[in-house]
C-alpha cells in the first residue's frame, strides 16, 4: 500500500509521522488489499486538520477531522475512515453473499 503524509503550511515532524503510521496498523487490520492513502495536515490560526483520502478496491474514501490538536485531529480522523471502510466491506459481503444465494436458488 501506497502511504502519503504531507503538510500543507505546516511541517511534517518525525513524531506526526510515527503517530500517523502508527495508527495506519488499524487500517491494514481490517482490509490487506487497499491501494493508496493520502493525508494532508494542514494548520488554520487555531484549527488543526487532518484530510485523508483512501484508496480501495472499488471505492475511495474520504474524510477530515478539524480539532485543537493535530495527534487528536489524526486519531478522529483514523476513527472516520475505519468506520467508513468498515461500511464499505458490509456492503461488498451482503453484495456478494446475495449473489450466492440467487446462484444457488436459480441453480
Amino acid at each position: 500500500m501506497q502511504f502519503q503524509l504531507s503538510g500543507q503550511q505546516i511541517e511534517v515532524t518525525p513524531a506526526l509521522r510515527d503517530h500517523a503510521t502508527a495508527k495506519l496498523d488499524r487500517l491494514t487490520r481490517l482490509d490487506d488489499k487497499l491501494l493508496s492513502l493520502a493525508i494532508v495536515l494542514s494548520v488554520d490560526k487555531l484549527q488543526q486538520r487532518a484530510e485523508g483520502t483512501l484508496g480501495v478496491i472499488g471505492a475511495t474514501l474520504h474524510a477530515e477531522a478539524t480539532e485543537a490538536d493535530m495527534y487528536v485531529s489524526i486519531d478522529v480522523l483514523f476513527d472516520k475512515l475505519v468506520n467508513q471502510l468498515r461500511k464499505h466491506r458490509e456492503k461488498v459481503s451482503d453484495k456478494h453473499q446475495q449473489e450466492a444465494r440467487e446462484a444457488r436458488q436459480y441453480g
